[in-house]
């Protein structure tokens, strides 16, 4: 699980979508910025985390379906010992835990870095949370999805 894990969190490409999304926002952001994120903080680690269970805890039943059994939850099961169910409850119960950890991060520690900073990591985390809370909403893009999205755009254009 830990091999799967330490693999399978780099690919989610977090870090990268992390990294990126600073670009662009001026003076806030300080080499130091990029070094704290380079030096993958507590919060990213976090998100990245968050990211890939709520993937695999979305996506296991359809990744079966394709005949595809390399998830975090499969691993956690093999290796535990336990049942589908009981790994997706541990799982979600690791996702409530990670997000206190984002927001220790957020409201209690003193960082190196500026809070618009830090908030780019939290909203990427939170798109994750959107896409992945009621399903695969990323491979199955669903009406729910699309409203929300059409939403975001709608509340742009000035009526």
């Amino acid at each position: 699980m830990e091999e799967y894990m330490h693999v399978a969190t780099a690919s989610v490409g977090n870090n990268l979508l992390s990294t990126i999304s600073l670009l662009g926002m001026g003076d806030v952001v300080t080499k130091e910025a990029f070094e704290w994120l380079f030096n993958n903080p507590k919060i990213l680690r976090a998100s990245n985390i968050i990211f890939r269970l709520m993937n695999d805890i979305a996506s296991c039943k359809s990744e079966k379906e394709r005949g595809r059994e390399a998830s975090s939850v499969d691993c956690y099961m093999k290796q535990q010992g336990i049942s589908e169910q009981e790994a997706l409850d541990v799982f979600n119960k690791q996702v409530v835990d990670l997000w206190k950890d984002i927001i220790e991060d957020l409201l209690i520690r003193p960082n190196a870095v500026p809070r618009p900073v830090l908030m780019r990591v939290l909203n990427l985390t939170r798109v994750v949370d959107l896409v992945y809370e009621r399903g695969d909403g990323f491979t199955h893009v669903g009406k729910l999805m699309k409203d929300i999205v059409t939403s975001l755009f709608l509340d742009l254009v000035p009526l």
